[in-house]
């Protein structure tokens, strides 16, 4: 099925740049509206089976024990982290969309073509992400005043003296397939709204359709991505919250097993709520910074 967009620009070094910007503004938003969400959904993820009620419970006892600094735990790791992150997913995708453009020779690319974009920048960004996340979190899961990692130079600084580069990737099979899946879906929908709004109004420019309805789009894409790769997040956030000496699991299919055994098939969607959440704000301002901003650049 082919959809209709305005052709993607002619790759340039400078529109490369412009893309890196503005994809570390969108991260940089993403992190400051969602954190508080995620520092949550880590929390039920991680704990073990009875430690929480629930979403809201983790939310009372965090205020009562830490304050409201405590929802920003580790900020600072995924403020440079994710900006990163978001900077090459943005990048590397509109790369992909320049390249199908000259590929198909001025043809509309299809919904199968956008998913390919978004999945060759989720590949590419795992690699990136799945570090960064591992220090976030262990990060995030620091509770009581006896702290294992004073900073995320000093958690990276231990995870690898304990065990080495392995140590500081763990995790990284479950990341690959959540990025790679989980954006060629993200992605994928976005551009289908994009089209569906261009489609409908008869004339309008990309750079006219205005920011709420960026922001829209943006938090339906969140919602499609977290459905459908949740359970693989949490197979993840097992594997990077697991003891670092006299780890309990060798791999994700260690984790797959224990979670159903003990939980069935509601443990593989702890932490959803927070989540979701998190996915419309979060994701719709990550699109609308990222838009807003390429608009800004190229003036």
């Amino acid at each position: 099925m082919a959809i209709e967009l305005e052709e993607p620009q002619i790759e340039s070094n400078a529109q490369v740049l412009k893309d890196l910007f503005a994809g570390t503004m969108g991260g940089i938003a993403q992190v400051l509206v969602g954190q508080p969400f995620d520092t949550v959904k880590v929390r039920l993820q991680s704990a073990p089976e009875g430690t929480y009620t629930g979403a809201i419970d983790v939310i009372k006892r965090l205020i009562k024990n830490e304050g409201f600094a405590g929802f920003y735990k580790g900020t600072l790791t995924p403020l440079v982290g994710v900006g990163a992150c978001v900077s090459v997913q943005f990048s590397v995708n509109e790369f992909m969309k320049r390249y199908y453009d000259r590929k198909l020779q001025g043809h509309s690319l299809s919904l199968i073509n956008y998913f390919n974009c978004g999945a060759v920048a989720g590949f590419a960004n795992g690699f990136l992400a799945s570090p960064i996340e591992h220090i976030r979190i262990r990060l995030q899961t620091q509770t009581g005043t006896q702290k294992t990692f004073n900073g995320p130079l000093h958690c990276a600084k231990k995870i690898y003296e304990i065990d080495g580069i392995r140590g500081i990737y763990k995790g990284l099979g479950p990341s690959l397939v959540r990025e790679s899946v989980g954006l060629g879906i993200y992605f994928a929908t976005y551009e289908a709204l994009i089209a569906k709004d261009l489609k409908h109004h008869s004339g309008l420019t990309r750079s006219q359709i205005k920011p709420w309805k960026l922001c829209l789009y943006g938090g339906l894409s969140g919602y499609s991505l977290w459905i459908a790769i949740y359970p693989v997040d949490v197979i993840k956030s097992k594997l990077q919250t697991d003891a670092l000496k006299a780890a309990q699991y060798k791999s994700s299919l260690s984790v797959i097993r224990d979670v159903w055994t003990k939980q069935g098939i509601k443990g593989f969607y702890k932490g959803f709520l927070p989540t979701i959440l998190r996915a419309a704000p979060a994701n719709g301002a990550t699109f609308a910074v990222f838009e807003l901003t390429i608009r800004l650049l190229n003036k």
